[in-house]
């Protein structure tokens, strides 16, 4: 009798922590890179569009499709960046306008942060609802994304009107309670759907298992559904927080809220026809409004990263 001996496979080799650690730092850098690329991909195209496109813009069947390419529609980029550290007005002692924009910016970002936290606490406690209960979930799921067809431009007035009765005791209802409201009508959507999806991951073997171990739902929530939604729930807090900052602009815009960027953006769209280059200051305050919020929940993110395997996109 004669035996075979199968060759022996090479066993793959777990990194280190060194090498997972460089191996992070990679990802990293190669994430920022791709994402100046982005930017400066941009910035190309859009000098390219304006030293070659017509300048009426293209226009299509009686319609214009792209815009035009004169100086008062689309400012070339180094102006733009160049009227970001002038002054806001002609008035002595004015301001830059790029320290006018990030005042702005923060109390957007605030209103914001206050919206996105309602949101959050909302949208979870949906979603453990909707969990535990399947008929709660067929019942209530449908409305939650049929609330997200209301334009904001008709419920934002709605919400300040009625607001402007509220008073609880000593505490009356101020015009950024509305437009926080507003934006963590935004913000909830996404994370409902997203840790709702989460506590419903685990396979059915792991929730019997839990059953063999006597677990109740409590035990079961904390240390098995939970931990199972991190890799959806933390995308869908990205979403939110993004959502939430959209919310708060237009909100400012639609309720007419002082000293917000979405304020800014409608006062200096009135003077572009004199200072086009301004106009633009305020969109580029509110694009990085949207990051930095995207990226302070990134930075949560790190503290849950033992549970990221896999994130859900």
């Amino acid at each position: 009798m004669t035996t075979t001996l199968e060759p022996l496979r090479e066993q793959p080799v777990p990194p280190t922590p060194a090498r997972a650690a460089r191996t992070g730092r990679a990802r990293a850098l190669s994430a920022w890179g791709w994402g100046a690329v982005g930017i400066l991909f941009v910035a190309v195209v859009w000098e390219l569009y304006k030293l070659l496109g017509p300048a009426d813009g293209v226009v299509l069947f009686g319609m214009r499709v792209l815009p035009r390419t004169t100086d008062l529609a689309m400012p070339h980029i180094w102006d733009m960046i160049a009227r970001l550290i002038a002054p806001v007005t002609r008035a002595e002692g004015s301001p830059p306008l790029w320290g006018v924009i990030a005042i702005a910016a923060l109390t957007t970002l605030g209103i914001a942060a206050v919206g996105w936290v309602v949101g959050v606490v909302v949208g979870i406690g949906l979603a453990l609802v909707m969990q535990r209960w399947r008929l709660v979930e067929w019942g209530l799921l449908p409305w939650i994304i049929l609330s997200q067809t209301v334009p904001l431009i008709a419920f934002a007035p709605i919400v300040k009107s009625w607001g402007s009765r509220v008073q609880i005791g000593p505490i009356e209802w101020q015009d950024w309670m509305s437009v926080a409201l507003i934006a963590s009508y935004l913000a909830f959507f996404p994370v409902a759907v997203g840790a709702l999806r989460g506590l419903q991951s685990p396979d059915r073997i792991h929730t019997e298992l839990m059953r063999t171990y006597a677990a109740g739902y409590w035990q079961t929530l904390l240390r098995l559904r939970l931990p199972a939604s991190v890799p959806y729930l933390l995308p869908a807090l990205r979403l939110g927080a993004a959502n939430a900052v959209i919310g708060a602009v237009v909100a400012e815009v639609s309720t007419g809220l002082q000293g917000g960027i979405g304020r800014l953006l409608i006062q200096f769209a009135g003077q572009a026809s004199g200072d086009p280059s301004k106009a633009w200051g305020p969109i580029f305050g509110s694009i990085a409004l949207g990051l930095v919020a995207a990226g302070a929940v990134a930075m949560l993110g790190l503290l849950l990263k033992d549970y990221r395997r896999g994130e859900a996109t």
